[in-house]
């Protein structure tokens, strides 16, 4: 613990992963042990769009949710170093996932279904979840995103513990990480 609690990145952390996963939560946390600034993607579209995430899906469509998405991460990406926690899908897009790339340190929280279904279940605003069954969309998810997911330079588990452990692990692999002493690509 005593080397990790010496750690400063230099690029900024991006977290990455699924609906429920724990980005936000990990991220704010993660930001405040290692007092650096915090930013969720999601709260800085709706505040450039007037909308919250699920008013664009319905009013303006998935494909100008996403154009969006990639202009406020790459404005955010653009700051000095801090922690991001982006939406599920971000990470897919792979002008998003390029510039993470160049710019940053990406962060898998990974976690299984049983706990996804668990923590998304406590809130109502998922859009991608209202087309059916929670529990088939985000195994249908896992498919076709754990693979893209796991091109992240660094892999936490976010299952079962305490978001205090998950905060404690990410630490310690991102000063495992070289990637995450490298200063960002210009």
């Amino acid at each position: 613990m005593a080397e990790t609690s010496r750690f400063v990145p230099r690029r900024t952390i991006v977290l990455v992963g699924l609906m429920g996963a724990g980005k936000s939560k990990i991220g704010r946390r993660l930001a405040t042990r290692l007092r650096l600034p915090f930013f969720d993607s999601d709260q800085e579209i709706e505040a450039a769009a007037g909308e919250t995430i699920e008013e664009i899906f319905v009013n303006r469509g998935e494909r100008i949710f996403r154009e969006g998405e990639r202009r406020v991460i790459a404005r955010l990406l653009a700051k000095p170093v801090h922690v991001l926690a982006t939406g599920g899908g971000a990470f897919m897009d792979r002008a998003t996932r390029d510039e993470i790339t160049h710019r940053a340190v990406s962060m898998w929280l990974r976690a299984d279904l049983d706990v996804l279904v668990a923590r998304v279940s406590r809130r109502s605003n998922r859009p991608l979840l209202k087309q059916g069954d929670p529990r088939a969309i985000l195994a249908g998810l896992i498919e076709r995103r754990y693979p893209v997911y796991a091109q992240a330079d660094i892999v936490v588990d976010s299952g079962e513990v305490s978001p205090e452990a998950t905060v404690t692990r990410a630490i310690a692999a991102l000063a495992a990480c070289p990637m995450a002493a490298l200063p960002p690509q210009s």
